[in-house]
C-alpha cells in the first residue's frame, strides 16, 4: 500500500484502500469524480469514482 498523502486530497472515506489510515488524506495523485445522475444538483450526487473497497487498515 502506499502511504504518501496527497495534501491536496482531503478524505474522510477510511473504507477506501487509497484513504491514509493515519491521516484523513487520499494516496492518489488524482481522483475521479464521476456522477450518478443525469442533472446533478446537490453533492450527494457526485461520487468519488477512484474508490476501491478495502479489508481494513493495515
Amino acid at each position: 500500500m502506499d502511504d504518501r498523502k496527497n495534501p491536496n486530497i482531503h478524505c474522510t472515506v477510511d473504507a477506501c484502500q487509497h484513504h491514509m489510515c493515519s491521516e484523513n488524506y487520499c494516496t492518489l495523485d488524482q481522483v475521479h469524480i464521476d456522477t450518478h445522475e443525469a442533472d446533478p444538483t446537490v453533492k450527494e450526487c457526485v461520487d468519488c469514482a477512484s474508490f476501491v473497497k478495502r479489508n481494513c487498515c493495515e
